[in-house]
């Protein structure tokens, strides 16, 4: 009777089904072999094998045999990229955002860079299968909200925690004040905009002042001179890093004029920082590359900032920011299509930029920008086998995407839409009677 119950216990509860959960990733050696691999950082190498195991590319190059322990599969006619970074993401911070428990990306307070993105990361989101499917096995995922709304993590779309997806990467994040309007709804008046901006350029100077007391504090602390506990103010803390530039700061500025005062104030601080979104980039390319600040912009499949521009000012934006000598990164700030950072690297390729830049600024760009470069970002011997095998350019959206790595994980190609897919193909019961 008891042996009777346990199977009923299992046939209703789904164990006894082998469709109740997702395939799992594989780990192993893997020889991808008869391949054409895009490199991105040393050309293009024909009809050849990359060997992963341990989690790593151990070899690139020509291979006849494999040891017993090595999993063989055929790429012929096939190509191998690195896996595509995409520069500022809300993933995983998000699921459905009319359903405010599953929105992570917004925190209440205005300076709150102690609040890392990382610990809200859901593992389990929906949205992370459909995005690496399509080749995109890393993402910047951003909090936003106040003047410092948190700090940014950038992960690897694998993993059963937070802290398995963390490639190492985090950085506190700066909204710098606007001077313009916040668009067209916004119906506050020049003097008003005026106003609020300087309150808040005031506020920054406040917060930086109380860095600088803080960092003093700090090195009294170290040398041992005082025995005062300083961990009641994490926001200082959480900054710190920043001041003493050993981390970067991700400013997030827009408008032409806040892009010349956030270099300004850079340069006044004196630290590192990374600008993104930097929708006006264009209009100050020069002073960008002067200053020698990287930049991640993004979206670029958007409108134009202004009525007057260009319909294609956004899809050139990336183009003439590089044709100026800026180090440029794309980003797709989304969450649910995170996975068309590809078709925003190619309008930037159709606009302006080479294709080979265009690749670059979603896998080694990114990669050395986020100080993940010895990692990611380019098929070489020795770095982390995070990639993917398509049947062509992942620019077109032709391209399908037949296999995918990350971090040595030969990830499984399953995600929401091709359960969806299977499940009404052929429907049953169908539309007949």
């Amino acid at each position: 009777m008891k042996k009777i119950l346990i199977l009923f216990f299992l046939i209703i509860t789904g164990f006894g089904n082998s469709f109740a959960q997702s395939p799992k990733a594989e780990y192993g050696a893997f020889a991808l072999t008869n391949t054409t691999v895009h490199t991105v950082t040393k050309g293009v190498m024909e009809n050849t094998t990359v060997l992963v195991r341990d989690g790593k590319i151990e070899k690139i190059g020509k291979m006849d045999s494999f040891d017993a322990d090595v999993k063989v599969i055929d790429c012929s006619n096939l190509h191998i990229y690195p896996g595509m970074i995409d520069g500022g993401t809300r993933i995983g911070l998000i699921e459905v955002s009319a359903v405010d428990r599953t929105v992570d990306f917004r925190e209440i307070g205005n300076v709150i860079p102690h609040m890392e993105a990382l610990t809200a990361v859901n593992p389990n989101s929906a949205l992370i299968p459909v995005t690496r499917v399509s080749g995109v096995t890393t993402a910047l995922t951003v909090p936003s909200g106040g003047l410092f709304p948190g700090t940014a993590a950038l992960i690897n779309l694998h993993g059963y925690t937070p802290e398995q997806m963390s490639t190492g990467f985090s950085a506190p994040v700066m909204n710098f004040p606007s001077s313009g309007k916040r668009g067209w709804w916004d119906k506050r008046s020049k003097e008003e905009i005026e106003k609020d901006t300087e309150k808040k350029m005031k506020e920054l100077e406040e917060v930086w002042e109380k860095i600088a007391q803080y960092h003093k504090l700090d090195s009294v602390k170290a040398v041992g001179k005082t025995s005062v506990s300083m961990d009641y103010y994490p926001e200082m803390k959480a900054l710190l890093p920043v001041y003493r530039k050993k981390v970067p700061l991700l400013i997030e500025v827009n408008s032409a004029n806040d892009i010349k005062n956030a270099l300004k104030w850079i340069k006044e601080k004196d630290i590192k920082a990374i600008l993104t979104g930097v929708e006006e980039g264009h209009r100050v390319a020069d002073e960008i590359a002067k200053a020698n600040v990287p930049v991640v912009v993004g979206p670029t499949l958007s409108t134009p900032s202004r009525d007057y521009d260009r319909y294609d000012r956004s899809y050139s934006n990336p183009a003439l920011l590089k044709k100026a000598g800026v180090k440029v990164a794309i980003r797709t700030m989304d969450a649910e299509n995170v996975r068309n950072l590809p078709y925003n690297a190619g309008f930037a390729a159709a606009y302006g930029m080479s294709k080979e830049e265009a690749l670059k600024a979603i896998t080694i760009v990114p990669a050395e920008i986020f100080q993940v470069a010895d990692k990611l970002g380019s098929i070489e011997e020795g770095k982390q086998a995070t990639l993917f095998v398509s049947t062509g350019d992942p620019f077109e959206t032709s391209t399908d995407v037949e296999h995918v790595f990350i971090n040595g994980w030969k990830i499984p190609m399953v995600s929401r839409h091709t359960q969806l897919y299977e499940e009404f193909l052929k429907r049953s019961p169908g539309l007949e009677k």
